[in-house]
């Protein structure tokens, strides 16, 4: 386990040295910057009409601007996850970099393990500042915090996982290339597949929510954003069943959570045994 964890800290120190990861994070801090303003307009603009500064409608406009910007935040992640680790393996497997290591005594499911973990350090700090930022806005600027917080946001890091788990997953097959069709395919598949689960279950259309949840069964990314939109959207909300880009009509049962999670798992297995056999 020891080795694991060099392997962890070194893919950590690796991927931040890198340029997509400052660029990212400068468009980030941009990104709260213009959040924080731009919440703080709307808010004024709220409290200065009398027709809309009543305490109920105040606190439904902070919890859908702070979804909007969880929305985004989700998104922000998806793209770090993937780009991140697209090209671990199938990169250095092209450049023979991989060679210094499997040459050692050393297990290669040391070595993909431990990348593994250290991308999810990596993603856990970045969406850590962003939803951070963006519940820190909301909470100084109006005073509001969604219900359900820690659960929520638990429920976004589970999909970064996911994604970066299939990404490590594409690389010991595919080059960098095919495998960033792949993952950001099955990311659109997931995508679509959710928009009409919902359109589906609001125009009381079975056919389409079966479409979605067999693509939620293909890729449960959006499922997990879904649950989380749930989760921390406002009780008025959740009680009037409200169809926004950002709250959810066909809510995500808990068995999908947890197929999420073998599903991580299942990926994460094919991932090691997959690099153990690959002819390098």
């Amino acid at each position: 386990m020891s080795r694991v964890s060099v392997f962890a800290r070194l893919t950590f120190r690796e991927a931040s040295r890198r340029r997509i990861l400052i660029v990212a994070l400068l468009l980030g801090l941009v990104f709260l910057g213009l959040y924080a303003l731009g919440f703080y307009m709307m808010r004024r603009n709220f409290l200065e009409d009398s027709t809309t500064r009543s305490p109920v409608i105040l606190n439904e406009m902070s919890n859908f601007i702070l979804m909007a910007g969880l929305y985004a935040v989700n998104f922000l992640t998806v793209m770090m996850a993937v780009l991140t680790s697209v090209d671990t393996i199938s990169g250095e497997i092209s450049s023979g970099t991989i060679h210094t290591l499997v040459s050692k005594p050393i297990r290669r499911s040391e070595v993909y393990l431990g990348k593994w973990l250290g991308f999810i350090f990596l993603l856990t700090l970045y969406l850590i500042l962003m939803v951070g930022g963006v519940i820190g806005i909301v909470k100084w600027i109006a005073g509001y915090a969604p219900p359900n917080l820690l659960f929520g946001v638990g429920l976004l890091w589970l999909n970064a996982v996911l994604l970066l788990s299939v990404s490590m997953l594409g690389g010991t097959w595919l080059s960098t290339l095919a495998n960033g069709v792949l993952v950001f395919g099955l990311y659109g598949i997931a995508f679509i597949g959710g928009w009409m689960e919902q359109f589906g279950a609001f125009f009381h259309n079975q056919t389409a929510v079966n479409v979605g949840i067999l693509a939620s069964l293909i890729m449960p990314t959006e499922s997990l954003w879904r649950r989380a939109a749930y989760e921390m959207q406002s009780p008025l909300t959740s009680a009037l069943g409200g169809f926004t880009p950002f709250s959810s009509v066909s809510v995500p049962s808990p068995a999908m959570i947890a197929y999420a999670g073998i599903y991580i798992l299942a990926v994460l297995i094919l991932g090691l045994r997959a690099f153990s056999r690959r002819d390098l």
